[in-house]
């Protein structure tokens, strides 16, 4: 049986248009783009890796520590993203790019 997380199909049609491939990873799903893992799914939660002045926004709307379980550390870099903006397209979309855009280090279109 394949696993998929509840919000692996926002997740895919957010990154659209980019190089991005999934790959199960403890209890979640991993989400690459290119060689460099960008986000993390687990349950019905997405972490994304920002870059620290992007990490401190996130916060603000929300955002806390992700684990990938409870009793895990954080994983550094990376911010459980808020229901609010999971639940708005267009925000999630930009959120998804800005941390692909700082895992790989390049610019995504």
């Amino acid at each position: 049986m394949i696993y998929r997380p509840v919000r692996y199909e926002q997740m895919m049609k957010a990154a659209e248009g980019m190089d991005v491939r999934a790959r199960r990873m403890f209890e979640g799903m991993a989400i690459y783009s290119g060689e460099k893992m960008f986000a993390y799914l687990v349950g019905e939660d997405i972490g994304l890796k920002l870059s620290p002045e992007d990490r401190f926004a996130a916060m603000e709307l929300g955002a806390d520590e992700l684990r990938a379980n409870p009793d895990a550390e954080p994983m550094k870099e990376y911010v459980r993203m808020p229901r609010n903006v999971l639940d708005n397209y267009d925000t999630f979309v930009t959120w998804v790019q800005r941390s692909a855009t700082y895992a790989t280090g390049q610019s995504i279109n």
